[in-house]
């Protein structure tokens, strides 16, 4: 059991505080009736949400106007976690800003907020948000492109394994076994189970566990963040009789449009408008459901109760139906940013690389980008390396460091040869999305010059045995320092699904980088010098 204080806060002239304290324990839950060991927040689960305010300054807006001032996380020894909130510019990982935080030691962690948006905080060690270490976090800022009458909130959608995380992992990186199908799919971590499906010495299981329950009132627009918040499973989201307006992805603002179906991969968010069409005496369906991945019950339902609608009776709304064919994000030609930044027609480098899958030395099946399947060294962090002026690692090529010099952007050319789809998340960066499909890239950037923006972008499947997918990134190198770019798929990062980008090596040296972040090294050093560490994955 331990506890972890956070506490973001206004910049200093502005005076504005807002205070988090988090405490992580493990403990056992039943989301939807099967009862099982988990990782909580605040003995929550879903963890709490963190919110906090932008900043409107005369007709400008301060994009520095938050920042994390403080972490301190006590955890038993079969637990250790790195919480971080998904801001652009100073998210943190381990095995590349800080080590892990060690039992019984602490983080005083400080960001600034340089976006507004939906967003969400999770552990990033060897899959342990898949058990419960994750929550929303909502930056508020301006209406953006459209008013609303009613911020409904975060909306989390969670594909739910019975086994704990660990155990899953171990299948992950077992010989010939692969990931098992996930048991159930959680809309903010609740729906019913199907007890008779409970195989003999199984977890216990109470049925008819609840459904969430959502607020709406006739007449007036209602906003929804909704969140990926799961391990591996590709959410379909819908409201049955509501029409919604897509206005932001990730952290960028999006020209509206119409749709009655949303799509999100791992780590994605995506923000709508509906407007309450209904009787005051009307109760519907949100539906969430599992497509293109490994689901034993794909689907999850939660309740939307109007003003005078009778809450104690479930509604009996019909799903709408819409079109299921393509493992992928909306088409690049539907989603062009509200405020366009285009990217430069020719990038000063550009990286190929090429994701495979399959076996190692040890028979183990694993991911691998441009033929090198990553592996964290948790006492090494990349960043604290850089900053010390070590910035190549011949002896470990497992850490999968791709340094780009001073070049001032970034062109990422991806190809995906095995047919799995993969949510590819940058940190540090919101990068543009040039274009995606399957065979091969024509060079044509599309919607130019307003090319989408996000750091969550699904590549699709690749033909099995015959032409891969693609998928064209590219990023400003505005944010000095190492970034991982991986697969935001719990059970495929570890396995090895990730790289490492280091941008403007020369100012990494000439940044102060926080004694907190060097201080979890010693700490770690001091506890895996007498703990044995199981690290049986990539560490991430």
């Amino acid at each position: 059991m331990g506890s972890t204080i956070v506490n973001i806060v206004r910049s200093v002239s502005l005076g504005v505080v807002r205070n988090y304290d988090l405490t992580i324990s493990r403990g056992y839950i039943a989301p939807d009736g099967v009862n099982r060991s988990v990782i909580l927040i605040n003995n929550q689960f879903p963890g709490p949400t963190l919110e906090a305010n932008w900043v409107r300054m005369s007709t400008t807006f301060d994009k520095h106007s938050l920042e994390l001032m403080y972490a301190r996380e006590i955890l038993s020894p079969s637990t250790s976690a790195t919480k971080s909130p998904v801001l652009r510019k100073e998210l943190l990982c381990i095995a590349v800003q800080q080590c892990p935080i060690a039992p019984g030691k602490s983080l005083r962690y400080t960001f600034k907020a340089d976006l507004f948006g939906t967003s969400w905080y999770h552990s990033h060690y060897s899959g342990q948000y898949a058990g419960g270490a994750f929550g929303a976090m909502i930056i508020h800022g301006p209406h953006e492109n459209i008013f609303y009458d009613v911020d409904v909130g975060p909306i989390l959608l969670s594909d739910w394994y019975h086994l704990p995380y660990f155990e899953v992992v171990k299948q992950v990186v077992g010989k010939g076994v692969g990931p098992p199908f996930s048991d159930n799919n959680l809309i903010n971590g609740k729906m019913d189970y199907d007890c008779t499906t409970i195989k003999a010495g199984g977890p216990s299981c109470t049925p008819n566990a609840g459904i969430a329950a959502f607020n709406f009132t006739s007449g007036k627009t209602h906003r929804l963040r909704l969140i990926n918040s799961g391990a591996e499973g590709m959410q379909r989201f819908s409201i049955d009789n509501h029409t919604m307006k897509v206005i932001a992805q990730d952290f960028v603002p999006v020209q509206p449009y119409d749709t009655n179906v949303v799509t999100l991969g791992i780590g994605q968010r995506t923000d709508v408008i509906v407007k309450a069409n209904m009787a005051p005496d009307s109760a519907v369906f949100m539906r969430a459901n599992i497509t293109c991945s490994t689901a034993n019950q794909p689907n999850a339902l939660a309740a939307i109760y109007y003003e005078k609608a009778n809450r104690t009776k479930t509604p009996k709304s019909t799903a709408q139906t819409y079109p299921n064919t393509k493992c992928g994000n909306d088409d690049l030609t539907r989603t062009k940013p509200l405020f366009p930044f285009p990217a430069l027609p020719n990038a000063a480098t550009t990286l190929n690389v090429d994701i495979t899958f399959g076996p190692n030395a040890s028979d183990v099946n694993l991911w691998y980008m441009n033929g090198v399947s990553f592996r964290a060294n948790f006492d090494n962090p990349v960043l604290l390396l850089a900053a010390a002026g070590n910035t190549s690692y011949p002896n470990n090529p497992q850490w999968n460091v791709y340094n780009t010099g001073s070049n001032s952007s970034v062109r990422l050319i991806i190809r995906n040869y095995f047919p799995a789809l993969h949510p590819m998340h940058l940190h540090g960066h919101n990068f543009f999305v040039l274009a995606e499909g399957v065979g091969e890239w024509d060079g044509k950037i599309t919607n130019y010059p307003a090319t989408q923006r996000r750091d969550v972008q699904m590549i699709q499947p690749g033909i099995f045995g015959g032409a891969p997918a693609y998928l064209v990134l590219q990023y400003d190198t505005d944010n000095p320092g190492v970034w991982p770019f991986h697969c935001h798929i719990a059970w495929h990062v570890s396995a090895g699904l990730y790289i490492n980008l280091m941008e403007h090596p020369d100012q990494i040296r000439k940044k102060t980088v926080p004694q907190t972040l060097a201080q979890t090294c010693r700490d770690w050093s001091e506890y895996s010098g007498h703990v044995v560490v199981d690290q049986i994955d990539s560490g991430l």
